[in-house]
């Protein structure tokens, strides 16, 4: 009867026929009544034994099973897909497959561990790059008291550049295998290969360190504190420089000194030219400024032939006094005029000793409005070939005032010279509006045009070229009286009472 062969989780392996050897697997099953049994069943022992010990893996493996892989010397198991190292790492030139996530990996071309993270293979050590040691690496160095030190060393190459340290002290180098060489002196910090105590932090050979560094404590041997800010630039505590002062130039060309203890001197020892250049608003260098040997002069423009145009002082921000000798250029302001060793300053009105400038604002003087920008003197002495305005008239006493152009006549009273004229009345003239030429300009009274053409008071339609005359109340018509006035110079058809232009005829 056929033996049924079943896997520990129930699961059938094989059916042995009776007098058969079945070889599913790795060891022999013996059915019923098979002759020499015996030495099968010892091998089998002998496997199990030996855990199937082998270069080769077993062909025929279940998962659980166990190999021992003697060319490797690793015990393995079967994962029903591959046979696994049971424990260590697996041993490999290239990458395995079929790990797990905690499974190692000695890489046996590189001699460096990985562990798989269940993606993708991570280092775990050494950190080796080329043929020698290249890494971080954590040990301990004996100091000159024989206290021992914790150090993170870097290593490149087999070679240490740089020494980590949470504290300061000296390597007992008297023993060789303690030694680093090039350190003498740890640092708290870091510390660079050859930079020994003796050179007071000054590394004597090619390793520096590359790139910004946010503070330093020391620029060529000397502290910090030695040296002029750039920014900020804040003086207060810094080294003084001596009188003889700071030197610029391959030949100390530009010289910053004291003179005399206290005078503060800024020269160009050696050429006959200092320049000042600054940028402008577009961000161009501009030279706006040259001092010369006996001169102040505008820096040259960028075709280097003409001058830059060079403004002293702004609209804002003025100079209070500037002294010369002599003055030569336009001035658009001046305080006063200069003439045979008198300074005449600048006033409206007519005084003495003064430069006469036009007034800024409209006045009434004696009655008369004055505009602005007129001139005011007491005397004009020349000719005058134009004016503004249009009548000559005169100042004359009147009863009351009159508005402008209203036809005036001479009264009997004692009092006044003149009243507005009747139909009756001999006219002498029309109130002026703003006469041309002004006679008697102290007297009291109102200006009468006499000559001229003067607005005058119409009372009804007119028509230009039609003779005025005085009507009554000082208003004039076209009507015929006794008393002509003048000619009218425009028509106006209004029937009531308005100011036509008129030539007078008085």
């Amino acid at each position: 009867m056929a033996y049924t062969i079943d896997r520990y989780n129930n699961t059938q392996l094989t059916l042995v026929e009776d007098g058969t050897v079945d070889q599913t697997s790795d060891l022999k099953f013996v059915g019923r009544n098979y002759a020499g049994y015996g030495e099968i069943q010892n091998e089998n022992f002998l496997f199990l034994l030996e855990n199937f010990s082998g270069t080769v893996p077993p062909p025929r493996a279940l998962s659980g099973q166990i190999w021992f892989d003697s060319s490797v010397r690793k015990l393995k198991f079967y994962d029903g897909t591959k046979f696994r190292t049971t424990g260590g790492a697996e041993v490999s030139p290239t990458q395995p497959t079929g790990l797990t996530e905690g499974d190692f990996w000695w890489d046996s071309a590189n001699d460096q561990l990985y562990a798989f993270n269940g993606t993708s293979f991570i280092l775990v050590g050494p950190q080796d790059a080329g043929d020698a040691l290249t890494q971080w690496r954590s040990q301990t160095v004996r100091d000159n008291t024989g206290a021992s030190r914790p150090i993170i060393a870097g290593v490149v190459n087999d070679e240490v550049g740089v020494v980590l340290s949470n504290l300061e002290f000296t390597v007992d180098n008297t023993d060789v295998s303690n030694a680093i060489p090039g350190f003498d002196r740890i640092k708290k910090g870091l510390t660079l290969k050859d930079t020994l105590n003796a050179t007071g932090g000054v590394t004597s050979s090619d390793y520096y360190w590359w790139g910004t560094a946010s503070n330093s404590l020391k620029l060529g041997g000397y502290d910090a504190n030695n040296y002029v800010l750039k920014d900020p630039a804040i003086f207060t505590g810094l080294v003084r420089f001596p009188d003889a002062g700071i030197a610029v130039g391959n030949s100390d060309d530009f010289r910053i000194k004291i003179e005399n203890d206290n005078q503060a001197v800024i020269a160009n020892e050696i050429g006959q030219l200092i320049q000042i250049r600054v940028k402008n608003s577009l961000g161009t260098i501009k030279n706006p400024l040259r001092i010369v040997a006996n001169a102040v002069v505008p820096g040259l423009a960028d075709d280097l032939v003409s001058t830059e145009t060079v403004t002293l002082g702004t609209t804002e921000h003025k100079f209070n006094n500037v002294y010369a000798t002599t003055f030569t250029g336009v001035a658009t302001d001046a305080s006063a005029l200069y003439k045979g060793g008198t300074s005449y300053t600048a006033a409206e009105g007519a005084q003495s000793t003064t430069a006469a400038i036009r007034t800024k604002a409209s006045e009434v003087v004696n009655g008369q409005t004055i505009p602005a920008g007129s001139l005011k003197a007491q005397y004009f002495v020349g000719i005058a070939t134009q004016a503004q305005f249009a009548d000559l008239a005169e100042k004359y006493t009147t009863d009351q005032e009159y508005p402008v152009g209203t036809i005036m006549a001479v009264c009997a009273h004692a009092d006044h010279e003149t009243e507005a004229a009747s139909d009756e009345d001999m006219p002498i003239g029309v109130i002026s509006a703003e006469p041309a030429y002004l006679m008697n300009v102290a007297c009291d009274g109102q200006a009468i045009g006499l000559k001229g053409r003067v607005p005058v008071r119409i009372d009804g339609p007119i028509n230009k070229g039609d003779l005025v005359y005085v009507w009554k109340n000082g208003v004039g018509s076209t009507n015929k009286t006794t008393g002509l006035v003048g000619v009218a110079l425009e028509t106006n058809i209004n029937e009531g009472e308005k100011l036509v232009e008129c030539v007078l005829k008085v």
